[in-house]
């Protein structure tokens, strides 16, 4: 699946739950690192005026569909991808972390969640070694000098795969200058996956999950701070739907 967005390309490269897997054991097995971003209409949203977050986008090495519509317009594109949100990807991707013998790091959120949430995956996954958890302070430069000693901590602590939870387009911004600061780790951007775990914040309930409509239980539970957002999501949905079918009945030419 690809956007287009101020002239760039955004292709959602890892089509599948087993491609991704595949892909990171790879990275694993070779000691190689990787970023991980998972894209949503919110993403979409920030991407079109946000210029360093479409070179953080573009930096990353693995691209999944987070969120229905993303999936809902690949099929209509003709090039169907499955749904990977990034909060459901932080169990398999510390399962096959574990199995390799790579050490994980937390970064993000707050030094109370990331405790619980160590917790959670060092009893949930078997073997899983969590070698640091790094809280950055408010103000926190995701793309600065002290984002840079944090990714060497990172590093040093040997941990080879992070999971970084400050949120679009901080933690994607993160995991870019992460590939350059540490190559030898993989960077997963989860978002809100660690409050999970923790507790902090409540998925949407199974209801919700199995008819699509999580947004909708979002915005409802947080009217002012998420309404706004859902609301420009909605306001590009349709050329973004459009554009899909552009692309399946064109055969992929102005791709």
């Amino acid at each position: 699946m690809l956007f287009r967005i101020n002239g760039q390309s955004l292709h959602v490269n890892v089509p599948t739950w087993a491609t991704l897997e595949a892909r990171v054991r790879e990275r694993f097995a070779k000691r190689q690192g990787f970023a991980l971003a998972t894209v949503n209409l919110d993403h979409l949203v920030k991407l079109r005026s946000d210029g360093a977050f479409m070179d953080a986008y573009l930096a990353q090495d693995f691209v999944v569909a987070d969120g229905n519509p993303i999936v809902w317009m690949s099929r209509l594109a003709g090039r169907p991808v499955e749904l990977i949100p990034g909060s459901e990807a932080i169990l398999p991707l510390a399962r096959i972390a574990a199995a390799q013998g790579v050490p994980v790091a937390l970064v993000g959120s707050t030094e109370e969640v990331l405790t619980s949430a160590a917790a959670y995956l060092e009893r949930e996954v078997r073997d899983l070694r969590v070698a640091c958890c790094i809280a950055p302070p408010m103000g926190f430069d995701a793309g600065g000098a002290a984002a840079e000693d944090v990714l060497r901590d990172v590093a040093a602590s040997g941990a080879r795969m992070c999971f970084v939870a400050m949120g679009a387009p901080r933690q994607e911004i993160f995991a870019a200058l992460g590939r350059r600061v540490a190559p030898e780790v993989g960077f997963a951007s989860i978002g809100a996956g660690l409050d999970f775990f923790a507790g902090t914040q409540k998925r949407a309930p199974g209801w919700a999950q199995r008819f699509a409509v999580e947004w909708l239980w979002r915005a409802l539970s947080s009217p002012k701070r998420l309404g706004p957002r859902y609301l420009k999501c909605l306001m590009i949905l349709p050329g973004q739907v459009l554009r899909a079918g552009f692309l399946r009945f064109s055969g992929g030419r102005g791709a």
